[in-house]
């Protein structure tokens, strides 16, 4: 099999980069993955800085991405939960060692 190694289009480190790239959905990933399992207003509460619009937009993004879960119960009040999905989890790893390259990067600067 041959890897694509330039930033093209088929690149697999772009298509990673544009299914977690902007300003909100790491935030979201984050914390999904601490409490595991989310609802809406919860997010918002955690999220500092984000909107409504932003955050709906980014969710489904995510959930378009096979990142997310978005799970309604039909029942009064409406209840919406949003978890992450196996790949969503597996991500973790990665943004983990990703975190302690940024923290050596900031110690050394």
């Amino acid at each position: 099999m041959e890897i694509e190694t330039s930033y093209s289009e088929k690149c697999p480190l772009r298509y990673a980069l544009d299914k977690i790239g902007g300003k909100w959905k790491i935030p979201i990933l984050w914390e999904l993955n601490i409490h595991e399992i989310m609802r809406f207003n919860q997010l918002k509460k955690e999220i500092h800085g984000i909107t409504n619009t932003m955050l709906a937009n980014s969710l489904q993004e995510l959930i378009d991405d096979g990142l997310v879960e978005r799970v309604q119960y039909n029942e009064m009040p409406l209840r919406v939960e949003y978890f992450l999905t196996e790949a969503g989890k597996a991500l973790f790893p990665i943004l983990s060692q990703i975190t302690e390259w940024g923290k050596k990067q900031q110690e050394e600067s």
